[in-house]
């Protein structure tokens, strides 16, 4: 490379770097503001309240099998192109064996959300919200939604928007202290 590129292609690098920073605050800022707050500090019980309603995939998910851990809420809606980069995250997270309950809004009746849920390779439990009764309860006005519960059953972090792995691990992991 010629000794005269070298000075532009720092500068257009150092530029790049900046400009993605900036997105980065810029993201998170936002993430922050749009985030909602439920009007309860503590998960509701899965039979009652906000997250009342059928079990659509993972069947058999009781309230026993969230205590003793950090538990994500995830909402998302099969029409939500950030929910699609978003729910290959938190299969994985399933996988691995983070305590999930994912809330889908607006997206059709049960076979609908169960055939979207298949085909994609899906398995985390997912109540359908067909009328919205949970995203209205829990204040979710944009998509996708995550709320991270500690141990304890309390709200730890609340998040709207792509989250990455890496970040909600780091989320999961300091509710579970």
């Amino acid at each position: 490379m010629p000794n005269a590129l070298r000075p532009r292609l720092r500068a257009l690098l150092r530029e790049l770097l900046t400009l993605a920073l900036i997105a980065l605050i810029a993201s998170n800022v936002t993430s922050y503001l749009r985030r909602p707050t439920p009007p309860h500090d503590a998960r509701p019980p899965l039979g009652a309240g906000p997250l009342g309603g059928g079990m659509v995939v993972g069947g058999g998910l009781r309230e026993e099998d969230l205590a003793g851990g950090p538990v994500l809420v995830y909402f998302w809606g099969s029409w939500c192109g950030a929910c699609a980069l978003q729910s290959p995250v938190v299969e994985g997270l399933w996988q691995e064996g983070v305590k999930v309950v994912s809330v889908a809004v607006g997206s059709g009746g049960d076979e609908e959300v169960r055939a979207f849920m298949g085909e994609r390779g899906y398995s985390f439990p997912t109540l359908n919200d067909v009328g919205g009764g949970a995203q209205r309860a829990w204040g979710v006005s944009a998509f996708p939604t995550l709320f991270v519960y500690g141990a304890d059953g309390r709200l730890r972090f609340s998040e709207v928007g792509y989250t990455s792995s890496l970040g909600l691990r780091a989320r999961l992991a300091w509710a579970g202290r």
